[in-house]
This record gives C-alpha cells, sequence and structure tokens, in this order.
C-alpha cells in the first residue's frame, strides 16, 4: 500500500535539484558497514556523499560545518561490546572538542541528520546535544534475545519528520538487522508524546508487537521517531538497502528502477532547497 507512486521521482520531475549537490557526510566508525549503501541512496537522491571517518572529526580533516546532513550509519560500531552504538555516542560525549561540533551541528536550522540502525543507537545516546528529542527512547537487546536480519513490514505515520513528506500512510517491506532494536521509554508519558514515525505493522496493516512480525518487541510496534521539528530522524529498519526495486525479495511488475524507499532520501534534497 503506497500513498505516492516510487515511479513519480522528485529529482527527475525537478531538475533544477541536479544543478548543486549538498554535501552528505556519510558517518560512519570502527565496525559500520553500512556506508556504501547509504552513500549511493544520498548520491541518487542528488547529494554530494562524502565518506566521513570519526577519525577524520577526531584529527581535524573534516569538520561538520562543512555539511548539509549526516547520516550515521548502521553496522557494529566497536563490535558493539559497549552496547549498540554506546561506545560511538560515547567517543562524542567525552571530547569536548566532538561535543561542540554535533551540538553546533544539530542546533542549526539548516541542517538535518539521519540515524539508521547502529547509528539510531548512537543518536539516541546523543540526545542531550540534539533539540528536541526529550521523549526518545533508549535502545536495548531485542525481546527474542538473538540478532534479527530479515524483512518486515512498516507503516509511515504522519509525523514532523523532513524525509517521510507525502508518505504517510504507505506500507512498505523494508530489510533491518539488528540485536539490540528494543525501544524503551524511560516512562509510559513519554512513549504517548514521542513522536513516532514508522511502526511495525503486521500483514493486516494493523499495529503488531508479535514476534516475527515485530522482531525486537518494541512497544507499539516503534521502529522510527524524530526531533520535535523533524529535522533529525532515527530508525531501526535499512531503507537504503532497498532503494532499487532490484534489491527487493519481492516487488510489483508495476515498479521501475526505483523503489519507493527512494523518495525518503530525495524527500531531504527538496528539504534543502525548500
Amino acid at each position: 500500500v503506497l500513498s505516492f507512486d516510487p515511479a513519480d521521482s522528485l529529482i527527475a520531475g525537478s531538475p533544477n535539484l541536479l544543478t548543486t549537490r549538498p554535501a552528505m557526510a556519510i558517518l560512519r566508525e570502527q565496525g559500520v558497514n553500512g556506508h556504501f549503501e547509504m552513500a549511493a541512496a544520498f548520491d541518487r537522491a542528488g547529494f554530494d556523499s562524502v565518506d566521513v571517518h570519526m577519525s577524520d572529526l577526531f584529527e581535524g580533516r573534516r569538520d561538520l560545518s562543512d555539511f548539509k546532513g549526516l547520516v550515521a550509519c548502521g553496522g557494529f560500531s566497536f563490535g558493539d561490546v559497549l552496547g549498540a552504538g554506546g561506545g560511538w555516542a560515547s567517543s562524542v560525549l567525552y571530547n569536548e572538542s566532538l561535543s561542540a561540533m554535533f551540538q553546533a551541528f544539530f542546533d542549526r536550522d539548516d541542517s538535518f541528520a539521519l540515524g539508521v540502525c547502529n547509528g539510531c543507537q548512537m543518536l539516541a545516546t546523543l540526545k542531550s546535544l540534539i533539540p528536541g528529542t526529550a521523549n526518545w527512547p533508549r535502545f536495548v537487546r531485542n525481546e527474542s534475545e538473538q540478532f534479527e536480519a530479515r524483512v518486515a513490514t512498516v507503516e509511515i505515520y504522519q509525523s514532523p519528520s523532513l524525509f517521510f513528506t507525502d508518505m504517510v500512510g504507505s506500507r512498505l517491506p523494508v530489510a533491518l538487522a539488528h540485536g539490540e532494536g528494543r525501544a524503551v521509554f524511560d516512562t509510559p508519558d513519554m512513549a504517548k508524546a514521542a513522536p513516532v514515525s514508522m511502526g511495525f505493522v503486521d500483514n493486516h496493516g494493523a499495529m503488531t508487537e508479535k514476534y516475527p512480525l515485530n522482531p525486537n518487541g518494541s512497544p507499539f510496534g516503534i521502529t522510527a521517531l524524530c526531533n520535535d521539528d523533524g529535522r533529525v530522524t532515527i530508525m531501526m529498519p535499512h531503507p537504503e538497502r532497498v532503494v532499487r526495486t532490484v534489491t527487493n525479495s519481492w516487488t510489483p511488475p508495476t515498479w521501475g528502477e526505483n523503489g519507493p524507499w527512494l523518495r525518503m532520501f530525495e524527500n531531504a534534497r527538496v528539504w534543502v532547497d525548500s
């Protein structure tokens, strides 16, 4: 079920969006392995994808002030032995210059960010630096007590997230691969107030907490959230792995070269020029 036509490319329909290619930081740390697909997705959507290792920031070869957006990619930073995304976030929180750099980036009103899988866990741990994230959860071990790599169905919900403009109501298959993706809120009120952007649904389109349709056991099926103004979005699934039709396990015959998940990356490119 789609609320838009995946063949109706925002970029192809607006060639002026390709006259400039905003710099996008494809951020990674030791153990992160999702940066190639992520770079390709943002490149296809009209960005200049730049490989940025955390060591580049530590040693001053790169600065986040040079980028319009950043994406913290998926993988297993530090082998997840310090908690999924925990070691990666700590390298920022306990370094004064890096903490100030990230804070300045998130405080800009013309910047945006995405965190996927390990990057979702990392940004969630950095919420003290990100405005409008007071109700974000922590991500802990899957209820199944094991790593889950599968395809699941999600629905896009109404939220401020700039990535999901015109996608609300869509139900889509998406790849996922994580061991610690269960969202845990400090209080029930935080769960009610959190700006949820996406959730796991069953074959009838209903929210589900049932395994394996909800592979990690998150309450209310929650698997993506954004900050209050929609400039920062975090999610556990890997949409970057299925932006091309051929990378999906099954597709309707009407889909062309691009799958529907490309739209979220194109939405970011449209937002930059809005």
